[in-house]
């Protein structure tokens, strides 16, 4: 059985403090998995997980320096079935302690979105698309996607 080649199962976040970082996403309305093994926090995700880790043991598991790991140029999105729900969801994570980077807004690509830092500094965009439909579950498909 071949499986597909385009999939993320697995998102890991190192982070500086697991209690402030398990704080904000649990404040911001994300369940931690009860099943997560010990220096690790698991989220159940719309098929696949979130993971927190300390960085310190992110770096060792990597075998890199800690100096090395960074927030690196990556961007964390959610998207949202309309404009509403972008606002909802960005005033619940900066009431849960994000910091703001960018009010949604009205953006050149035709949607509505806007980005926070986690405690940690990683990037989040939530947004709405209207050329990207979502799912009932939330998913995302891009439109004309090639058939499995």
């Amino acid at each position: 059985m071949a499986l597909p080649r385009e999939r993320v199962t697995l998102i890991t976040l190192g982070v500086r403090d697991m209690d402030r970082a398990q704080a904000f996403y649990s404040n911001w309305g994300w369940r931690a998995h009860p099943g997560s093994p010990p220096g690790l926090v698991l989220f159940q995700m719309n098929g696949m997980a979130l993971a927190l880790f300390d960085r310190e043991s992110l770096a060792e598991d990597q075998n890199v320096a800690v100096e090395k790991l960074g927030t690196g140029a990556v961007t964390l999105a959610q998207n949202c079935a309309d404009g509403a729900e972008v606002d909802a969801v960005f005033s619940a994570a900066l009431d849960a302690g994000a910091t703001l980077l960018k009010a949604p807004e009205a953006v050149f690509w035709g949607g509505y979105s806007g980005y926070f830092a986690d405690p940690d500094g990683h990037v989040w965009e939530i947004a709405h698309n209207p050329s990207w439909p979502l799912g009932e579950d939330g998913s995302l498909v891009l439109p004309n996607a090639p058939a499995e």
